[in-house]
């Protein structure tokens, strides 16, 4: 059996200088400290696209609209989405056109354009230029109501009151394309807009009323 003693295994090198970076650390810190700029621009709210390109890219689509409310013209920018209801509501601070359903269901929003019944929550307001327009706010003359309005009071054609104002101006279309020859085609006509507290009856009557004195 031998006696010798293995030899002890080489110790590292002494002369090399540990500060110095491998390869691996190299890469590792390289990683590290170019995702922190990134990151960091990012967060600063530069982009590699630029400042000016990120925003234009954030702004949406919007144009230039003329048209006449209420017998006064307006010119408004809007959003290439806005809905004339939003237009009316949100732009000019005319609230007597409800939003109901938003989805022209109920014609809660009901305005005339050019004469014509619209549902103001599915009309884009881009396409109305040089449009005339009557909201419920247009119907009366200073303090005096429109027939039709009165009628509403007289025939107490309301409840909680916030169908009215389409109501209203529904019927006023109505009227106005000569579909009021029985309470049966009024209602035919008139169907589109809901009243939830029932109140069909009087408004009915009330359209009667106002067109039999046209």
């Amino acid at each position: 059996m031998s006696t010798e003693l293995p030899e002890p295994a080489a110790p590292p090198p002494t002369g090399a200088d540990e500060s110095s970076p491998t390869r691996r650390t190299f890469i590792a810190t390289s990683t590290v400290v170019g995702g922190a700029v990134v990151a960091g621009s990012v967060v600063g709210g530069t982009s590699l696209f630029g400042a000016e390109e990120a925003a234009a890219a954030e702004r949406p689509p919007s144009s230039r609209v003329s048209l006449t409310v209420n017998d006064t013209r307006q010119s408004v920018t809007v959003d290439n989405r806005t809905s004339l209801l939003d237009l009316l509501r949100e732009h000019l601070g005319l609230t007597g056109s409800k939003k109901g359903c938003n989805a022209g269901a109920c014609g809660a929003c009901t305005v005339l354009v050019d004469c014509h019944r619209v549902n103001a929550c599915l009309t884009l307001a881009v396409r109305l230029e040089g449009a005339e327009v009557t909201t419920i706010e247009g119907l009366a003359a200073g303090d005096r109501l429109h027939p039709l309005q009165q009628a509403f009071i007289d025939e107490d054609a309301f409840q909680c009151g916030y169908c009215t104002p389409g109501q209203i101006v529904s019927g006023v279309g109505c009227i106005q394309e000569g579909h009021t020859g029985s309470p049966e085609e009024i209602r035919e006509w008139m169907s589109g807009n809901i009243c939830r507290c029932g109140c069909y009856v009087k408004i009915v009557r009330a359209v009667e009323q106002t067109a039999g004195h046209k």
